[in-house]
C-alpha cells in the first residue's frame, strides 16, 4: 500500500473510505483503511451489515442509519445470471436507482453530525458519493478493484464475455462495435431513469472530455497491476496502486486439512447464490474421480453454520483467505478480483470458472497471461477437470 500512501496530498489528516457491505468491495477498502490509519485519522462508512468486520479490522465505523443491507443484497445477489442481458441489467439498475437518493441524503447528514473529512475514497459502486462531496467542496477519489470495467477508446471492452486483445483489423473493428454497444446501453438506461437520477445531482453520464462521471475526475485508484491488464489508454486520473488484500478475522472454524493429501478450494465468492448448489454438485462429482485429493467448497457466507461432508468433498460456510488459502494446492474460483489476486500473490494455481459480471474479463486476463486456466463448457467442465487439475499442480 506504499503507492497509496505516496498519493495522499500534504496537509491531509482525516480520510473517510466508503464501501457497500459485500466482501469483494468492503475488504479492499478495509485493507486501504488499515494502511492509511497508521498515518491518518480514518473512518469507514458503510451499512450495518459491515460494522462487525470494520471493527474486527481495528477501524472506526460510521454506519448509515437506513435499511440498505436487504435491498442491496437483492440487487447484488439476484437469483439469476446477469451476464450481458440488457433486460436483466436494466432491471438491476432500476433497483439501484431507488436507493441512490436516500443514500446521498443520509451520507450528507452523517457528515454534518460527525464531521467532514478532508478526503473521501469511495468504492466504484458508489457514484453518488461524488455528488455529496461536491456539496461540501470535499475531494473525492474512486477505488477500483476491477479497472478493466473502465471505458476507453481502445482495447477490449468489459462485460462482453471476456474479449482478448485484438490481433488484426477485423478484431479491432469488433471491439469498436462492442464499445459502442456498451456506451449506447448505458446512455439508454441513463435516459430512462433521468428524472430520478437528477434528484441525486447527477446530470450526465460522461464529462466533456469523455470520462465517466461515475468515477472521480481527480484520482481513480486501480487495485491491480498494469502488466496484468490489457493494453489500453487509461483515464488521466488513474493510478495503479496494486491489489488491496485483507480478510478481517472473525474466528471462523479452520477447514479440515489431511496429511499427505492435495487440497483444492472451490469458491464463487459471496454472491452467485443461485448457482452454488449446482457447482457444489459438480465438484462432488469431480471429487469422486480424484479420491486422492480433498475438495473444500465454500459458500462465502460468514453467517452460515451448516457443514457437509461426503467422502473427500466438504462444503463449509466460510474460508478465511488470509489464514488458510496458502494451505491449498489449487483453487477453482469464479474470477472475482479478490480471490484472483489472493491466488496470484501466493502463486497458487487456479482454474477459473466465470459466471457473471466482470468475471469473464478477469478469466481472459488470467488465461492470456498464463496465470490461470479458463474452464469453458459449463458444469461439465467442472465435473471433468481432473486431468487439468493434475497437470496444473503437477
Amino acid at each position: 500500500m506504499q503507492r497509496l500512501l505516496d498519493l495522499i496530498p500534504a496537509g491531509i489528516t482525516r480520510i473517510d473510505l466508503l464501501a457497500p457491505p459485500f466482501a469483494g468491495h468492503l475488504h479492499p477498502v478495509l485493507a486501504m483503511g488499515r494502511a492509511l490509519s497508521a498515518h491518518y485519522q480514518v473512518r469507514i462508512i458503510s451499512t450495518s451489515g459491515a460494522q462487525k468486520r470494520i471493527e474486527a479490522a481495528g477501524l472506526s465505523a460510521l454506519i448509515l442509519p437506513g435499511e440498505y443491507d436487504g435491498p442491496l443484497l437483492a440487487v447484488a445477489n439476484p437469483n439469476y445470471a446477469i451476464k450481458s442481458s440488457p433486460i436483466k441489467l436494466y432491471r438491476q439498475f432500476r433497483a439501484v436507482v431507488g436507493l441512490l437518493k436516500n443514500f446521498a441524503d443520509e451520507l450528507a447528514q452523517l457528515w454534518r453530525q460527525h464531521g467532514i473529512p478532508e478526503l473521501a475514497i469511495a468504492d466504484f459502486t458508489l457514484p453518488i458519493v461524488g455528488e455529496v462531496c461536491r456539496q461540501f467542496a470535499l475531494p473525492w477519489w474512486t477505488s477500483m478493484p476491477s479497472p478493466c470495467v473502465l471505458e476507453s477508446p481502445d482495447g477490449p471492452p468489459a462485460y462482453c464475455g471476456g474479449l482478448m486483445p485484438a490481433k488484426n483489423a477485423r478484431e479491432r473493428a469488433w471491439h469498436v462495435v462492442h464499445r459502442k454497444k456498451v456506451s449506447v446501453f448505458k446512455l439508454a438506461v441513463f435516459w430512462l431513469f433521468r428524472d430520478v437520477i437528477r434528484q441525486t445531482g447527477i446530470t450526465r453520464l460522461y464529462r466533456p472530455d469523455g470520462s465517466e462521471s461515475a468515477y472521480s475526475p481527480t484520482r481513480i485508484l486501480a487495485l491491480s497491476e498494469p502488466e496484468f491488464e490489457f493494453p489500453q489508454r487509461w483515464p488521466d486520473a488513474l493510478r495503479f496502486i496494486g491489489p488491496a488484500l485483507y480478510t478481517p478475522s472473525l474466528g471462523y472454524q479452520k477447514p479440515a486439512f489431511k496429511e499427505g493429501k492435495r487440497h483444492v478450494l472451490v469458491t464463487l465468492g459471496t454472491h452467485l447464490d443461485w448457482h452454488k448448489d449446482a457447482v457444489a454438485n459438480a465438484i462432488a462429482v469431480l471429487a469422486g474421480t480424484m479420491p486422492e485429493w480433498e475438495f473444500h467448497f465454500t459458500d462465502g457466507n460468514g453467517q452460515g453454520v451448516q457443514r457437509h461432508q461426503q467422502g473427500n468433498f466438504s462444503r463449509v460456510p466460510w474460508v478465511d483467505y488470509d489464514l488458510w488459502l496458502s494451505c491449498y494446492d489449487a483453487v477453482i474460483h469464479h474470477g472475482g478480483a479478490g480471490i484472483m489476486w489472493h491466488c496470484l500473490k501466493r502463486n497458487i494455481p487456479a482454474l477459473v470458472y466465470p459466471v457473471d459480471y466482470d468475471q469473464f474479463d478477469h478469466a481472459a486476463r488470467l488465461e492470456y497471461s498464463g496465470k490461470g486456466v479458463w474452464l469453458r463448457g459449463g458444469l461439465a467442465s467442472l465435473e471433468q477437470a481432473g486431468d487439468v487439475l493434475r497437470k496444473l499442480v503437477g
